[in-house]
């Protein structure tokens, strides 16, 4: 099944599928995502990383020692990553026939607005996840997108950012981003789902997947196991908790 999600963007250097651009995202810093990851698998671990971008993620978890497969559907996006395997392809037809330590899903894809995307997304995750491994999924805090309005948002690293546009159809929200940096002005419209904590719990069952815990106090993002995982395996995997 080819992905249904296409959004729109503008700015200096190529657009994605998703409205995202490759300039800007080599911008952006890795941040506390890594570390956050790292908390969460064994040192030399395997990890699966759906919608790698430009391996803003990648490039730190190999740092680490991790051994990286950063799936995306963008050929320009891949082009920026060295170090890990790399796969061309839509997440909702990955199949690799293989499982890892850990599967991430970053880039709030799970709020997805495409009918049956959040199944697939997560049926992917179920499919690659060893049994005694994690999933960890980011996601926006309770109540966000929906309570977002327009107008100036903030400024990190040198790049502003604002909201254009937000205009809502119940539970679904459209928005355009603008990020203003020195080396240019890009634009991202998208559409995202709004989630409470008890849909994407039932949503994660749904694929199999039981919620844990969340791994930072915003909160956005979650650690998830595999429901059919045995007890032995649990105890295992928790000593590499924060």
């Amino acid at each position: 099944m080819a992905t249904t999600i296409r959004f729109a963007g503008s700015g200096p250097g190529p657009q994605t599928l998703d409205g995202s651009s490759v300039q800007f995202l080599k911008l952006l810093p890795a941040g506390a995502e890594p570390s956050l990851i790292a908390s969460t698998v064994p040192p030399s671990g395997s990890i699966l990383e759906l919608g790698a971008g430009v391996g803003r993620i990648t490039h730190p978890l190999l740092e680490l020692g991790y051994r990286v497969t950063a799936v995306d559907n963008s050929s320009e996006m891949l082009a920026e990553i060295r170090g890990a395997t790399t796969v061309l392809s839509d997440i909702e037809d990955l199949m690799l026939g293989t499982s890892f330590d850990a599967v991430v899903l970053g880039s709030f894809l799970i709020h997805a607005p495409a009918p049956g995307a959040r199944v697939a997304l997560l049926e992917v995750c179920r499919r690659h996840v060893k049994a005694s491994g994690v999933v960890l999924i980011q996601h926006y805090c309770d109540g966000w997108p929906a309570s977002a309005v327009a107008g100036f948002i903030g400024e990190k690293d040198g790049i502003k950012a604002f909201i254009d546009d937000v205009p809502r159809d119940g539970r679904f929200v459209r928005m355009t981003l603008r990020h203003e940096a020195a080396s240019g002005t890009w634009t991202q419209s998208f559409t995202a789902e709004t989630l409470s904590q008890s849909e994407l719990v039932d949503a994660l069952a749904h694929a199999e997947l039981s919620f844990e815990r969340h791994l930072d106090q915003d909160p956005s993002w979650l650690l998830a196991r595999p429901t059919s995982m045995g007890t032995a395996s649990v105890k295992r995997e928790r000593r590499f908790s924060p």
